[in-house]
């Protein structure tokens, strides 16, 4: 089975291994990978990616440790039964916390809830064309 992540690299500003989880995260919560759906091995993630085994092997660990995938001895690694709502629970909580980080530092900059507000929508209408 081929991922369909986004390229992982060594300038981004997250670990190469954090870049996977967000990468498989962002796959499942969007659907594309759906329950039970197998992963590529460690070996095969690691060629298609140019990462180590080493990297790989943390961020499936990660995901397992949040419930998004599980393994099975000797069958492989697939997408778990609340692999979706684990997802996206955990990239809300990442959401809120980004969204609550940057309204402090607006709020610290000088901006009014109102200035705020009105770049919030202004951003989301963005997304919306």
């Amino acid at each position: 089975m081929k991922l369909l992540l986004p390229p992982i690299s060594p300038a981004a500003p997250k670990p190469l291994y954090e870049q996977i989880v967000d990468g498989i995260k962002r796959e499942i919560g969007a659907g594309h990978l759906p329950p039970r759906a197998p992963l590529p091995s460690f070996r095969v993630l690691a060629e298609e990616l140019l990462v180590s085994l080493i990297t790989v092997k943390r961020a499936y660990e990660e995901l397992e440790r949040d419930g998004i995938i599980y393994r099975r001895q000797g069958l492989g690694t697939f997408v778990s039964e609340d692999g979706t709502a684990r997802s996206r629970e955990v990239k809300q909580r990442n959401a809120e916390s980004l969204l609550r980080q940057s309204l402090r530092e607006g709020l610290e900059a000088g901006l009014r809830p109102n200035e705020l507000l009105r770049m919030a929508k202004d951003i989301l209408s963005e997304k919306e064309e």
